[in-house]
């Protein structure tokens, strides 16, 4: 179960009792927010659906949680719900939960997280006639996209020819007014981000929030394209480079991933998780950094996994290698899948 199915699930419950009369709301939820649960949650994923009922149900958010939980408990997939806090819902999977989530990425490819949750929607968005304005708009657009909606876009005036040639502008944009769009205005880049090439200029443009300034120039692009772990951007292509490398390296040894228990992962498999959240929250925001710095969450968080996937010296393949492989191959899919849609390459070589 994805955290997307798992989000049906709960509003599904949600649902339900308000149509048995357990839940007394006029205006349900149009989703459910499920994520790794955060200190003192337990379980797979958590969520706070019964807080944000409560008020509207007239009952305790416990109250709440407990019916919800009542009804949980008899769906295919779920373990056990378990309330903590206030009144949080954390839900454990059945079975290989882990292995289900990996599956689940490598059956979706880069399209992991991509969803009809904005279908209908065609929000307009406005750019100013700068590099940087420009470029975050068109990696809004590409979430946005990757959630069902259709944005309309428009700027101030025609994209130079270098933002189309070099860092993969649309040249189609129409020339707007932007009177009734969406305008975005983050903080000009002090210098031109060209002579960086595609990939690092729109990393270094995308990382920063749209409210702090890039740093470009003098000084500074030589960072962007050091190929070295202090360059994010380099951590996060080398880690999807690695496993696509581990694939072929596997393949000359005679075996292929097999989704399964992995143990240790550490935070790998959470942020795996996480990434539709992750997805939702940069359409909502039009917030392109906070996938960027997901990114290299996943990355950094993949690193200790990844020198033991193949097996040593005379060791034999094991399931666990089978196991830690397909996990790597999902991170590497997320990985992917996630510059993507920044505009950004990911290449299996580096």
């Amino acid at each position: 179960m994805t955290p997307v199915e798992l989000s049906r699930t709960v509003l599904h419950a949600v649902r339900r009792a308000v149509d048995a009369g357990e839940l007394a709301v006029a205006v349900l939820p149009e989703r459910v927010v499920v994520a790794p649960p955060g200190p003192g949650g337990c379980g797979d994923y958590a969520t706070n659906v019964a807080l944000q009922l409560a008020r509207p149900a007239g009952q305790p958010a416990p109250r709440v949680a407990e019916l919800l939980r009542t009804r949980l408990l008899r769906t295919d997939g779920i373990s056990d719900v378990v309330v903590t806090g206030p009144g949080f819902l954390n839900i454990s999977l059945d079975g290989d939960a882990d292995g289900r989530l990996v599956r689940d990425i490598l059956r979706a490819g880069p399209r992991y997280g991509h969803s009809d949750t904005l279908a209908g929607q065609a929000p307009e968005f406005h750019a100013a006639h700068d590099a940087r304005a420009v470029v975050l708009m068109d990696a809004v657009a590409r979430v946005l996209r990757s959630q069902g909606a259709r944005p309309r876009l428009t700027c101030a005036g025609p994209p130079e020819d270098a933002w189309v040639r070099i860092l993969g502008i649309p040249s189609d944009i129409p020339v707007g007014t932007g009177t009734r769009s969406d305008t975005l205005r983050p903080v000009p880049a002090p210098a031109d981000p060209t002579p960086l090439g595609r990939d690092a200029a729109r990393w270094a443009l995308l990382h920063p929030a749209p409210h702090d300034r890039p740093h470009l120039g003098p000084g500074h692009d030589a960072a962007h394209l050091a190929q070295r772990e202090t360059n994010p951007l380099f951590r996060v292509r080398y880690a999807h480079a690695r496993t696509r490398a581990l694939l072929r390296n596997a393949a000359d040894l005679g075996f292929t991933p097999e989704p399964g228990p992995v143990a240790p992962h550490g935070d790998v498999l959470p942020l795996l998780a996480d990434h539709p959240r992750v997805l939702t929250a940069t359409a909502a925001h039009r917030a392109p950094d906070r996938l960027a710095r997901h990114l290299v969450a996943v990355a950094d968080a993949l690193a200790p996994l990844l020198p033991s996937v193949l097996p040593l010296g005379d060791e034999k393949p094991s399931a666990a290698h089978r196991a830690r492989l397909a996990l790597a191959e999902a991170a590497g899919t997320v990985l992917a899948g996630g510059l993507t849609l920044l505009g950004i390459d990911a290449p299996d070589h580096l």
